[in-house]
């Protein structure tokens, strides 16, 4: 089964999931295991986390996808979701163990990257949503998520530092999640 196909499978069994289904469930959890493994495996060497990290990383983040498995948007892929939660499962567990832990910008600039199809209505949305952002947390992610700028072009333009400049861009990211979804159950 090809990658494609693989992540076509996972998405309908997850569907069916979040619609109730126990033995989709179940399926999808089978199969993405060895998924999730694999990735915990190369996080893990990546942040140089022990091998031992693995296993308890994979557990944290089966848990973590039983509980917030209504998060996943069904218009986008599978993968990148169980990728997302893999990375910050492990950066969690680095940091209760005292490792201070960075993450460079370019592992979740994937992310940040908006779709390039020009809808009016979606501008509005977009502009509505950031509205509830206060400055500077808005411009940074008008800079970097809708222009496309660096985070060096962005901190220079902005007079602050890099660092700020990251620090204000996971909070504001963290802060339109939290919008959209409340967004969304009000709409939906």
């Amino acid at each position: 089964m090809n990658h494609s196909a693989r992540e076509e499978q996972w998405a309908a069994w997850m569907c069916a999931a979040m619609a109730g289904d126990t033995l989709a469930y179940d399926r999808f959890l089978k199969a993405v295991t060895p998924y999730l493994r694999s990735i915990a495996r190369r996080r893990c060497d990546q942040f140089g986390a022990p091998p031992s990290e693995v296993e308890d990383v994979v557990q944290d983040v089966l848990l973590a996808i039983h509980l917030k498995r209504g998060t996943w948007d069904i218009s986008r892929p599978v993968g990148p979701w169980l990728s997302t939660i893999v990375r910050n499962k492990l950066i969690d567990s680095l940091r209760r163990r005292g490792r201070p832990v960075s993450v460079p910008i370019e592992d979740v600039m994937e992310t940040l990257v908006a779709d390039h199809h020009d809808d009016g209505a979606d501008r509005v949305d977009v502009d509505r949503m950031l509205e509830g952002l206060r400055d500077p947390q808005r411009e940074i992610v008008r800079s970097i998520s809708l222009g496309g700028a660096g985070i060096r072009e962005t901190a220079e333009k902005l007079k602050m530092t890099e660092g700020a400049v990251r620090v204000a861009l996971h909070r504001a990211l963290k802060g339109l999640a939290t919008l959209y979804r409340s967004d969304r159950l009000e709409n939906g």
